[in-house]
């Protein structure tokens, strides 16, 4: 398989520390390029990559045909512009998440990907991780009988004001920041959608620092309840339950394992020995990139989608609208 050459456009912590290294370590990519024009950044990115070519604009990044896909970790407020500008220049895109401030953008960038003949999708790493994929199965199974229940807490503790999560300007806040986590969560493993949500939100500086929704989801077996908080002003915490009629599943890491603490999920049932699964070491990151390679090189099946991306941010839209 050709290796593929990746771009980064700019040099977020966020790409210096879990991106950048992940897409060099990955099976079939290589990243070549960088777009910053501070040296100093670079450096740390060169550390990792001794042969990284580095250009000083993003527009110089996408015209070097050398580069065939770009990872874009900018803010919020940019991706739907870098996103469209990376296919109109004919490379293949993975973009943070949000992806999109709200549902229909993603809608241009859907006929931007189908215009173009090139993937595009969000970088949304849990689903390649075999935590969630265990989860689905036992869902999809009736493992834990029928689904009546699934909460979500995902918070931590950020009160920097030059944060770029704690300004309005940029897409800040826990709903677009981690409330992704927590919808997409649920979207995915139960394959369900919201049916009816209440919005509890608090606000600073015109973002959102928590938020706590209630209400209901459905898939094809039928409804059950539902509730999420985000923080970004509460002590760290992460965890996901499915709570059914005869069981229920338990992620006790599922959305930084290996930073957060160790991946594990547990299946628990009446009269039955507790089924525990870890995942020492397992990175998400790095399956994404070649998940995103085979996809591109061999037709494999990628499990994340724009319109998937889209439902999410439907939900999103929804919260929002259901603040009480």
């Amino acid at each position: 398989m050709d290796v593929m050459n990746w771009g980064i456009l700019g040099a977020a912590n966020f790409a210096r520390q879990h991106m950048g290294p992940a897409i060099h370590a990955a099976r079939g990519a290589r990243l070549a390029a960088l777009a910053t024009s501070s040296a100093e950044k670079a450096q740390h990115f060169i550390n990792f990559a001794p042969d990284l070519k580095v250009h000083d604009s993003y527009d110089a990044l996408l015209a070097d045909p050398e580069i065939e896909a770009v990872y874009i970790p900018l803010p919020n407020t940019l991706h739907v512009e870098w996103t469209a500008k990376a296919l109109a220049a004919g490379k293949h895109v993975l973009c943070e998440k949000p992806i999109a401030m709200q549902a229909e953008e993603i809608d241009t960038l859907i006929a931007a990907r189908d215009a173009s003949g090139k993937f595009a999708t969000e970088a949304y790493m849990i689903v390649h991780h075999p935590q969630w994929q265990l989860a689905r199965q036992w869902l999809d199974e009736g493992q834990i009988g029928e689904l009546r229940h699934a909460d979500v807490v995902f918070s931590f503790n950020n009160s920097d004001p030059e944060n770029i999560r704690n300004k309005p300007e940029t897409g800040g806040g826990s709903i677009p920041d981690i409330g992704v986590y927590a919808y997409s969560s649920v979207r995915y493993s139960a394959r369900a959608e919201p049916r009816d949500l209440r919005a509890i939100i608090h606000r600073e500086n015109a973002v959102d620092t928590f938020t706590q929704v209630t209400g209901a989801m459905e898939n094809a077996k039928g409804a059950f309840t539902y509730s999420a908080i985000t923080s970004t002003r509460l002590h760290p915490r992460q965890e996901v339950t499915f709570q059914g009629s005869d069981g229920l599943i338990r992620l006790s890491c599922p959305f930084n394992p290996n930073v957060f603490d160790q991946a594990e999920v547990t299946l628990i049932r009446a009269g039955k020995p507790d089924c525990v699964q870890r995942f020492p070491g397992v990175n998400h990151y790095v399956l994404q990139v070649e998940s995103f390679v085979r996809h591109i090189r061999e037709g494999a099946p990628y499990p994340w989608t724009l319109e998937d991306a889209r439902g999410t941010q439907a939900m999103i839209d929804l919260v929002r609208a259901s603040e009480i």
